[in-house]
């Protein structure tokens, strides 16, 4: 029962989180014409990786596959989902009704261990994006991306607890 009393929580706070996130990265393309994840081409790796092809010389040179905008967007969804899921397994419940800024923004930067090491290498743009011609940049853009999760997350929190 207290998993699925987690699994609940996370639910809501992961899908806020990611919301904000996402709303971040709106303005970011909006007011600075920062480009963001393509979604697409996260679900086009999925869709690959589901294949048996995990690692790919350039995603986007990749071969589409049927739907991959709305798998992307699942699956980007889901992932904020589980990290919160993960994350309230380690801190429990009882973090949800006494919850602190810093430990999430600390479990954010976390998370960026999943692009960097994960997806960028398996993007074709070497781990924490050292084939990009700036990697710098997208490594800060990485980062912060993930610490606005964070903080989506503490704000979601604030806002489900207000209830």
């Amino acid at each position: 029962m207290e998993k699925l009393e987690i699994l609940l929580l996370a639910s809501v706070i992961g899908i806020g989180a990611t919301i904000v996130m996402d709303i971040y990265g709106a303005l970011l393309m909006r007011i600075f014409a920062i480009a963001r994840l393509d979604y697409a081409l996260l679900g086009r790796w999925v869709g690959h990786f589901l294949k048996g092809k995990v690692s790919h010389n350039g995603i986007a040179r990749s071969a589409p596959i049927a739907r991959e905008t709305i798998l992307g967007w699942l699956v980007h969804y889901v992932t904020g989902v589980v990290f919160v899921f993960l994350f309230l397994v380690y801190q429990g419940k009882a973090w949800v009704y006494n919850p602190d800024l810093w430990s999430v923004l600390a479990f954010g930067a976390l998370t960026t261990v999943f692009p960097y090491f994960i997806m960028q290498p398996c993007f074709g743009m070497g781990i924490a994006a050292s084939k990009l011609p700036n990697p710098q940049k997208a490594r800060v853009k990485t980062l912060a991306t993930h610490l606005v999760f964070g903080a989506g997350m503490y704000f979601s929190t604030i806002a489900l607890t207000s209830f």
